[in-house]
């Protein structure tokens, strides 16, 4: 993003002009700033920032530092995946594994089709994820699954607060006075276009983090807990005469792992997994069979005719455009956010209280910078921008890419000289 204008810098008490910066000294007359975009598909510089806060933030919450008590390193903490349910068969990686039946013997769709893939797909097919029979996949469901992880999620910690309270024979009320489940959570695309969660879970005790967990609740108990709540989840969907009664659930792939007690190795790698699927998921994943993302919501049908993208997401957006149209499912809000696929959240959520905040990193990062000018605090700043465009010039673009491989290969260079880098 590129600005017109002017600051100025001057001493409170004299008046004496300390600096003075003007965009008609720069080449173009412009100031190049960041966009702050999360997206890695749309601006690769400022997505890298955003996954290091990620990565500081999750860092943090589970080994503490940034305001968070380094106390939380011996609380029990897991980190799990929540999938979705399956649609119809799709193409997957590798070698098919038909539970040990003979290729030949998968049997067929009622569209002939078969009902599993038998061809054996490397991990950059673009088939991967696309339907084996488009005509049984059930792209309504899809929608209005990923239109509902919200409230997928919020059943789930609901039943993960009762199990807990059952299994260390306490009531509810008892319980939540007692202790606290922190979380930090992201919204990852499978190749299918189905969202996933990559939650990290924190038990602390009232006093939020720093305060130990009640007696008896260890990270096994608290998985096992996890796993019950997880697959004990079954909610009705929306109500529609069109598409009949749903009940909305998990799928069957939950993954719930131990972090590792007072080691920052886990951390680490859990911090660096999650700050790595902030920037590409929810409008900027390379998911769903070489969907690149969108940026901007979708205005209409003959836009999705005109997209790049396979025919399994055009049949995703498509589903989004017209079931957004029946006045019954009008509070999923299906046509806004049909660029998502359905998916109305945010990629990265939080509880109030389990690591710092991106807000406070930011302030302490331009903190940082005020505190390398010469003078002191007592500064009077005038200054006046106006907005003069996005993107770079064809010649700056060129300096540009440059300057971005130049950095890549420098980070790359030092995750192999002192290993895994900041957020990689």
């Amino acid at each position: 993003m590129a600005l017109n204008g002017w600051r100025t810098d001057a001493d409170a008490g004299t008046g004496e002009v300390l600096s003075h910066y003007d965009t008609a000294s720069e080449p173009g007359e412009r100031l190049l700033v960041r966009c702050g975009n999360r997206r890695r598909a749309v601006c690769e510089p400022c997505s890298w920032l955003h996954a290091g806060d990620t990565w500081q933030l999750v860092r943090a919450g589970l080994l503490g530092g940034k305001g968070v008590p380094d106390q939380v390193r011996s609380a029990p903490r897991l980190f799990v995946t929540l999938t979705a349910p399956s649609f119809g068969a799709v193409h997957r990686s590798g070698q098919p594994r038909p539970g040990g039946r003979h290729r030949a013997d998968l049997g067929r769709c009622r569209h002939g089709r078969l009902l599993v893939c038998p061809g054996d797909h490397g991990g950059d097919d673009p088939l991967i994820g696309q339907p084996v029979c488009g005509e049984c996949y059930d792209y309504a469901g899809h929608v209005l699954w990923n239109a509902s992880v919200g409230r997928l999620w919020k059943a789930f910690t609901d039943n993960l607060w009762a199990r807990l309270a059952a299994a260390l024979g306490m009531s509810r009320s008892a319980l939540r006075q007692a202790a606290r489940v922190s979380y930090a959570k992201v919204a990852e695309y499978q190749r299918r276009g189905a969202v996933h969660l990559h939650a990290v879970v924190r038990l602390d005790g009232a006093g939020g983090p720093g305060s130990a967990a009640p007696a008896g609740a260890d990270a096994a108990l608290l998985a096992d807990c996890v796993r019950g709540a997880a697959a004990a989840v079954a909610l009705s969907g929306p109500e529609c005469a069109a598409l009949g009664e749903r009940i909305l659930r998990w799928g069957d792939q939950i993954d719930v792992r131990e972090i590792g007690d007072g080691c920052g190795d886990d951390a680490d790698a859990v911090a660096s997994y999650v700050a790595k699927y902030v920037t590409k998921s929810g409008g900027g994943t390379t998911a769903a069979g070489g969907w690149a993302g969108l940026a901007r919501p979708v205005t209409g049908p003959e836009m999705i005719k005109a997209l790049p993208v396979s025919a399994h997401v055009r049949a995703l957006l498509g589903t989004c455009w017209r079931l957004g149209a029946l006045p019954e499912l009008a509070g999923l809000r299906l046509r806004a956010w049909a660029h998502q696929l359905g998916f109305r959240g945010h990629v990265l959520t939080k509880s109030r209280v389990f690591s710092t905040t991106y807000r406070a990193l930011r302030s302490e990062r331009a903190a940082h910078v005020q505190g390398r000018r010469p003078w002191g605090s007592a500064v009077i700043t005038v200054q006046h921008w106006r907005y003069a465009g996005s993107g770079h010039s064809p010649g700056a673009a060129l300096l540009a890419a440059g300057i971005a491989a130049d950095l890549a290969r420098n980070r790359e260079v030092v995750r192999e000289e002192f290993g895994r880098g900041p957020h990689g």
